[in-house]
């Protein structure tokens, strides 16, 4: 079942160069499995700008496009933090919340942060989507720190753990070149039923 959370794919392409390269500088001398995700998620949080916090282009999508690029959407930056980690072996799958774009009512859209499996841990969630006034996001399993809590109807913690991102975001950072015309469009999927904040 892990197999394909540390598997590279197009997307996910820690076989890149440059991303095992940097996978490796961050995990070196590291004692743990918990210090490598520390180092990863907080170098991709501090060093990678937010796309949308900085107005930033290109819109980067895979991996190796964030790292080239140095900034990318929340799901972007989730996919260099997934491909940093897999590159050194510690499984690593893509969540997402549903949120209001203001924070108090429609329109809604996707938010994506990553999900590491930790042995002693099971499954934890981070936010590598990088701090900002009111955004505080940490590494502390094995108590969840993330950037947004679930606040209003509409708004929902998505349950599932994706190997791979899911296709409308891929469509989306695909499809617009500019930060803007992506904060315009940003992908958003219906509740088919609502979930629980926690």
């Amino acid at each position: 079942m892990m197999e394909a959370y540390l598997r590279a794919t197009d997307i996910i392409d820690w076989q890149h160069p440059a991303v095992f390269q940097r996978a490796q500088q961050l995990a070196e001398a590291s004692q743990s499995p918990h210090e490598i995700v520390r180092r990863c998620f907080e170098w991709v949080r501090d060093e990678i700008k937010h796309s949308n916090d900085y107005q930033l282009n290109p819109v980067t999508c895979t991996a190796s496009e964030v790292l080239a690029a140095g900034t990318g959407f929340c799901y972007a930056k989730s996919h260099l933090l997934a491909a940093l980690l897999r590159a050194n072996q510690i499984p690593t799958g893509l969540c997402y919340q549903r949120l209001s774009l203001d924070g108090e009512r429609a329109p809604f859209c996707l938010h994506g942060l990553n999900a590491v499996w930790l042995a002693d841990v099971g499954w934890y969630r981070l936010d590598p989507r990088g701090n900002k006034p009111g955004v505080n996001t940490q590494f502390t399993p094995p108590i969840e720190q993330l950037a947004f809590p679930i606040q209003i109807a509409g708004e929902a913690d998505l349950p599932e753990i994706w190997p791979d991102p899911l296709p409308i975001v891929v469509q989306s950072l695909c499809t617009y070149k500019t930060y803007d015309a992506l904060l315009a469009s940003l992908p958003d999927l219906p509740l088919i039923a609502p979930f629980a904040g926690g």
